[in-house]
């Protein structure tokens, strides 16, 4: 990303976790006056340690020099989870710029080994992404509880791209901008990570001018390689499902993500998945 736009994305990030943090919450009274939700400026540097003027200069996206000992500061005092800190780091100090702008993996780069893990998570639907959210590999569970990709070009198989545009995802999902907001929060994370692919500004910018729910969902996001969510599907010939969504590294020459959905085990989601891939099997 160009520098002016690393900066911009920086004062929203810095904006976003202001506004998220409650005066309470570090023990300010919460007072009438607030216009704003969160917390003014002048109070983040106060417990940062920091001028005012110092600060404000930084959210506003200014170029100007930072230390890792005073970002550190400024993390604390926002409440910044190990990702968001990762995340204000490489875009403060642009630490992301030594990940190199790879080519984008084809299907065919997953491993005999990893195909075989997708089969034997028979009655777990699961997704293989990369690090722009492209889908490269899926079960067959998958392919009946969302959608079959295999059916997609392989340049619209972007999971981000097809939770906004394919309507059977939000119809799928009861609660779809938790849904939504669990692959933002990857993608955020990515974002930072790689601060020189320009890709991810190209992407942004035409998320942002097709679909105006993508914009308040992308700020509201947070910052997370593996975040924990419990998603409630209405399948159109299962019903209520219920999963727990688990997202694990792969480890490896590519930056490859697992997204397992695994069946809430108290509820009958598993004995509707079989019953859905059996009748499959018989047609």
């Amino acid at each position: 990303m160009s520098n002016q736009t690393r900066l911009q994305a920086l004062s929203d990030f810095l904006k976003a976790r202001r506004a998220a943090i409650s005066p309470s919450s570090v023990g300010l009274p919460e007072g009438s006056r607030r216009r704003t939700p969160g917390l003014r400026r002048e109070e983040v540097a106060q417990l940062a340690g920091v001028s005012s003027t110092w600060y404000t200069w930084l959210e506003q996206g200014r170029d100007i020099k930072v230390s890792s000992s005073v970002l550190d500061c400024i993390a604390s005092a926002l409440q910044m989870t190990k990702d968001e800190r990762k995340y204000l780091f490489a875009l403060a100090l642009e630490t992301g710029a030594g990940n190199p702008v790879l080519p984008q993996e084809e299907p065919s780069a997953i491993s005999p080994s990893l195909q075989k893990i997708l089969q034997e998570l028979k009655y777990c639907p699961t997704i293989i992404s990369d690090r722009r959210c492209g889908i490269v590999g899926w079960n067959e569970a998958a392919a009946h509880v969302f959608l079959n990709f295999s059916k997609l070009p392989v340049e619209e198989r972007n999971m981000i791209r097809l939770l906004f545009v394919r309507k059977e995802f939000q119809r799928l999902a009861v609660n779809w901008e938790q849904f939504v907001s669990g692959y933002l929060s990857i993608f955020r994370a990515y974002y930072g990570q790689y601060v020189e692919d320009q890709w991810y500004d190209d992407f942004i910018t035409e998320m942002r001018g097709t679909h105006p729910d993508f914009n308040e969902l992308w700020e509201q996001s947070r910052v997370s390689t593996a975040p924990d969510v419990v998603l409630e599907f209405r399948h159109a010939k299962a019903g209520k499902m219920l999963f727990h969504l688990t997202s694990l590294q792969v480890h490896g020459t590519t930056d490859l993500r697992c997204s397992i959905y695994t069946p809430a085990g108290d509820s009958n989601t598993e004995a509707k998945l079989k019953q859905l891939l059996e009748q499959h099997e018989l047609n």
